[in-house]
C-alpha cells in the first residue's frame, strides 16, 4: 500500500477525542461560575473535537483506492478482482435463469461465491496491513521523536497515515457489506 500525501494537519481520532474531553470540562465550568466566555469557548472545542472526529473517518472509495484526509492509498487487488467475480457470477446466474440452463446458473453461483470469498480475503489484508502500518508508524514516529531524527520521524508518520487511510477503506467497505445484509 501506498501514500501519496503527508500532511502535516493529519486528523486523530485520539486528538478528537482529548479536544471534546477539554472543551466539555470547560463548559461545564464555565456553566458553574457563570462565564459564559468559557462556556462558549468550551462549546467551540467539542464542535472542533467533532469535526475532527468526523474528518478522521471520513472515507472516499474510488474504483481500486481509498482517499482519507490522511491520504490515498491502492486496495488490495483481491478486493476489485473478487467484486468482479461477484458482478459475473450475478449476469451468469441471471443468464442461466432466463434460458433455463441449470449448469450456467450454479457456475454463476459459484463463481459469485467465490468472488464473495477473494474480496473478504483482500478486505481482511487491507485492514491487517493498515493496522500494522499504522501502530508501526506511530511507534516509530515516537521513537523517532525522542531521537530527534526528524527524517524518520516523518516518513514513520507517511506509513501511520498510509496505514489509517488502508484500513479506513477496508472498513468502509465491510460496513457498507454489513448494511446491505440487513
Amino acid at each position: 500500500m501506498s501514500s501519496n500525501n503527508n500532511n502535516n494537519t493529519t486528523t486523530s481520532t485520539l486528538g478528537s477525542y482529548v479536544d471534546s474531553a477539554v472543551g466539555a470540562a470547560q463548559n461545564l465550568v464555565g456553566s458553574i461560575i457563570g462565564s459564559t466566555g468559557d462556556e462558549a469557548e468550551g462549546k467551540a472545542k467539542q464542535q472542533k473535537g467533532q469535526a475532527e472526529y468526523d474528518a478522521s473517518h471520513a472515507t472516499a472509495k474510488l474504483p481500486g483506492a481509498t482517499i482519507t484526509a490522511s491520504g490515498i492509498t491502492k486496495d488490495d487487488p483481491n478486493r476489485a478482482a473478487g467484486s468482479w467475480n461477484q458482478t459475473a457470477g450475478s449476469a451468469k446466474e441471471f443468464v442461466g435463469g432466463v434460458i433455463g440452463s441449470e449448469n450456467l446458473k450454479q457456475t454463476g453461483r459459484e463463481q459469485n461465491l467465490s468472488g464473495q470469498e477473494q474480496e473478504a480475503r483482500g478486505q481482511l489484508s487491507d485492514f491487517a496491513s493498515g493496522a500494522a502500518d499504522r501502530i508501526t508508524g506511530a511507534v516509530g514516529g515516537t521513537f523517532a521523536g525522542v531521537t530527534g531524527d526528524k527524517k524518520a520521524q516523518a516518513e514513520y508518520q507517511s506509513q501511520h497515515d498510509a496505514g489509517k487511510t488502508t484500513q479506513r477503506g477496508a472498513e468502509h467497505d465491510i460496513q457498507k457489506q454489513a448494511e446491505a445484509k440487513q
